[in-house]
């Protein structure tokens, strides 16, 4: 195999395949990109047998052929070429790397060694807005679960009906849903869980272009076009929980609070709290509400935040973390807290978001 490729074009590519390949892999080909040359095209493809990525780039093409290359140490060569053409060329088991004056040889690994990825069949289930599907799995990813034990918490429910599209991830402890109308497409609904590892990627090849993702359900696997590149990934097989019936009904206080303002003061508190806990506690009387950590080895530390509150008072303790993982991707300047009592559901809404968009965030108080 022979070709010439812009630099730029090359990495670009290569960027996207970082987060796949695995470093330290008991299957040595794994951790290599498979390239194919033909016509005036390289195609390339790796693979951690959980999720795999197929793209490819312009390129001049003197001999067809394919080959397979160190993903990690490809990307860090061309990334530190000039902006230029890079040659690349197979000899035996080596394989030339070179551009302007500078030049290398790199180990290949069998192309015959690496792992056959199944076809998309061509027919989209349903098309989904790519910025708005960003933006559901940054508010929700944060709650999926990296316990292997329950595997079916390990991604995050997608429902698509006509006329919506929900996303939802809980870990046991805390919950975050996100629903947003969509253009009413098809008559059944849709649901499967996408592992966490998947939504990064898809998060990742989407960037921040507006480009919609064309959705396609295989029998084992789920396939995701965005614009030339295809995303594959293995399907979650399990029952996700019913969340419905997480969700509280009948919490009957609420309070709204600036975001920053409480963000900062929970960041502030939190620095003297239990390291291992990270409880905080929300003191709530009157007009304010003073948020306290207190740890044996650190000391103690309180803030007042003053609030629209007449309701009666009480307290209750939270994970600061689990409350600054809502706070860091709500986009409105202020957000609600619903409480009903000391030991049931909060839960935490944005307050006057956007028409149509509904983001719920259940979290467990603690108990110490």
């Amino acid at each position: 195999m022979e070709l010439v490729v812009r630099k730029n074009d090359l990495l670009r590519e290569l960027q996207l395949f970082q987060g796949i390949v695995e470093r330290k892999n008991t299957i040595p080909i794994l951790a290599n990109v498979l390239m194919e040359a033909a016509g005036d095209e390289v195609r390339m493809l790796a693979t951690d047998l959980e999720v795999g990525l197929r793209t490819r780039c312009a390129a001049s093409v003197s001999r067809p052929g394919s080959l397979t290359l160190p993903a990690k140490k490809f990307f860090e060569i061309v990334r530190a070429l000039p902006d230029t053409d890079v040659r690349i060329e197979q000899q035996n088991s080596t394989v030339t790397v070179a551009a302007d004056r500078f030049d290398s040889k790199m180990q290949t690994l069998p192309r015959e060694d690496f792992p056959t990825v199944p076809e998309a069949g061509g027919t989209a289930t349903a098309t989904l807005p790519g910025r708005v599907f960003r933006e559901m799995v940054a508010r929700t990813q944060f709650a999926i679960t990296s316990e292997d034990t329950r595997y079916f918490l390990n991604g995050a429910q997608l429902v698509l009906t006509p006329g919506s599209m929900t996303l939802v991830a809980t870990d046991g402890h805390r919950l975050a849903l996100v629903t947003v109308p969509r253009e009413a497409e098809g008559a059944e609904e849709l649901k499967v869980i996408l592992p966490k590892k998947t939504l990064m990627e898809l998060s990742r090849l989407l960037g921040d272009a507006d480009e919609a993702i064309r959705y396609e359900q295989g029998e084992n696997h789920l396939f995701f076009h965005v614009g030339d590149r295809l995303l594959i990934s293995r399907k979650i097989d399990g029952q996700f929980p019913a969340y419905e019936r997480v969700i509280p009904k009948g919490n009957d206080k609420r309070i709204e609070f600036e975001r920053d303002r409480v963000t900062s003061a929970i960041k502030r508190v939190a620095l003297l709290s239990n390291e291992r806990s990270r409880a905080v506690k929300l003191l709530i009387d009157g007009g304010k509400v003073e948020v306290t950590s207190s740890s044996p080895e650190f000391g103690e530390a309180k803030e007042q935040l003053n609030v629209e509150y007449s309701g009666p008072a009480m307290q209750i303790c939270f994970n600061a973390q689990y409350v600054l993982d809502f706070l860091s991707v709500v986009e409105t300047d202020a957000v609600a807290l619903e409480l009903k009592d000391e030991v049931s559901q909060a839960l935490m809404r944005p307050v006057n978001p956007p028409a149509g968009h509904e983001y719920t965030y259940v979290i467990m108080p603690m108990r110490i």
